[in-house]
């Protein structure tokens, strides 16, 4: 139980940074009434996709195989196959944006490929939602001490903090250029990330000189 006079406030921050990791998908596919040409294809070309992706070394983050699929294509109405269909999915993680367009079109040339993506983000522990928090903090504490100095008091001790929250919306944009007289380039434009933050703080002050 506090006694005497208490002041709550909320502190907010907010910062526009650039992207840490870019992510996309690349999806292999294959087709044909045969069951095993199907599957083969798919594997080979599934193959085909994770040897492009070893050339890239250290600037892919992460890869990670996500969606298995391989379905029969039947008739209306009845059980016949007239043909299967596979599909294998990756998910990508690059931290070298330099190399990112490249990498996609790369990809894309490939037979019966498709990528998607890229979508930006930031680092789960990048320096940048610490920074943030740490500003929301200092916004709470400015905001108590105008308070109380518009009362003719002053902040003694804080009482209780607490995080309201955080949103980081993750968004995507790209541009297609093509060079004449050579392969066609991808210039990507990373998409500044936004992250908040934001607290809530109760603060002790001193009797209020009211007039």
């Amino acid at each position: 139980m506090v006694d005497g006079p208490v002041v709550t406030v909320r502190g907010e921050a907010y910062r526009e940074v650039a992207p840490e990791l870019a992510r996309f998908t690349v999806t292999a596919t294959a087709r044909d009434r045969d069951r095993e040409t199907t599957l083969t294809r798919l594997a080979e070309r599934a193959a085909a996709v994770r040897v492009l992706l070893d050339g890239y070394g250290p600037a892919i983050a992460r890869r990670e195989t996500g969606d298995l699929r391989v379905r029969p294509e039947t008739r209306r109405a009845t059980e016949r196959v007239v043909a299967w269909h596979g599909a294998v999915t990756t998910t990508v993680t690059v931290t070298d944006f330099a190399t990112l367009g490249e990498l996609m079109l790369r990809l894309a040339d490939q037979d019966q490929v498709e990528v998607a993506g890229p979508w930006w983000s930031l680092r789960p522990d990048s320096p940048a939602h610490r920074e943030a928090r740490h500003a929301a903090i200092g916004d709470a504490v400015a905001r108590a001490r105008e308070y109380a100095e518009a009362l003719g008091a002053r902040v003694t001790a804080l009482i209780e903090l607490a995080d309201t929250g955080v949103e980081r919306p993750m968004l995507a944009r790209m541009a297609y250029a093509e060079a004449g007289g050579g392969p066609p380039e991808l210039d990507l434009d990373p998409q500044t990330q936004t992250v908040q933050a934001a607290v809530q703080a109760r603060f002790a002050i001193t009797a209020p000189v009211l007039d």
